[in-house]
């Protein structure tokens, strides 16, 4: 019978984040604002260079941002950073399997959930004392975007959420089973450079290019309090849904029997 490296490597992740969170809960949080910090750096840095290529092309920024964010992705888990979206794969994965206690899977959630913001405002806030930040204005890539996630439907945002955590999931498990560095890498930047170049909704970026928006000179149309946090609310449902449900949860069950035919 087969080892499920599914069954040990979320097991022990499960149990290494809670010990991480009973001993030092400030240290949890500063390994979640990580997360949200790299994603707002590699979105700063992918605004920047969109812009500078759609002068040449006004299609060609938004082949270039995902290339770029991507990488944020890879700083997380290279350096060990936590991360929601795929915190709902795990703790899911983890409260089917017992793995985890309700209570402090919950309580991981929410540090991690303000984690990750407070780590996209605070990188913002750096960056809105740069000429990097102060060039933005509303024809600019980050406004565009923005504006863009903020005209959607609810029911487009969870759908496009949900279709986002499959992605990012997709890489962190590949994560998990691939030995080679460099087909880790090239695997994780596949899945993140198409959730991105198709536009759909990862509430960790959010938080970070709204954050970004939000300390820059620019603005865009729906751009309030109140739509933000729809917008947030929904993108994060629907990533509960694609990484929580559809990948922890459902490989937490193809790999509970005791069969030949396990991850």
């Amino acid at each position: 019978m087969r080892v499920s490296q599914f069954n040990e490597k979320v097991a022990g992740a499960c149990g290494k984040k809670a010990v991480l969170m009973d001993k030092s809960p400030a240290r949890y949080m500063v390994r979640s604002a990580f997360a949200g910090g790299f994603l707002t750096l590699t979105s700063l840095a992918g605004f920047a260079m969109g812009d500078v290529f759609n002068t040449l092309h006004p299609t060609l920024g938004r082949f270039i941002f995902p290339f770029v964010f991507c990488w944020g992705l890879i700083y997380i888990l290279f350096l060990n950073g936590e991360l929601i979206t795929s915190n709902m794969m795990y703790l899911t994965a983890g409260l089917y399997r017992q793995w985890i206690a309700p209570r402090k899977a919950l309580k991981m959630v929410i540090l991690c959930t303000v984690g990750n913001i407070v780590g996209a405002y605070f990188v913002a806030w750096l960056a809105s004392y740069t000429s990097a930040l102060q060039v933005y204005d509303v024809t600019g890539m980050a406004a565009t975007m923005v504006g863009g996630k903020l005209a959607k439907s609810g029911m487009e945002i969870i759908f496009a959420g949900t279709l986002a955590n499959l992605f990012v999931n997709i890489a962190i498990l590949s994560w998990l089973f691939i030995e080679n560095q460099a087909a880790r890498m090239a695997t994780v930047m596949s899945a993140i450079i198409m959730f991105a170049y198709l536009g759909f909704e990862h509430v960790v970026a959010n938080f970070g290019s709204f954050a970004l928006l939000y300390f820059s000179p620019a603005t865009t149309a729906g751009f309030t309090l109140g739509n933000i946090l729809r917008q947030w609310g929904l993108a994060y449902l629907g990533n509960y849904i694609g990484g929580g449900l559809l990948i922890g949860l459902v490989y937490a069950w193809l790999n509970r029997g005791a069969d030949e035919y396990v991850d």
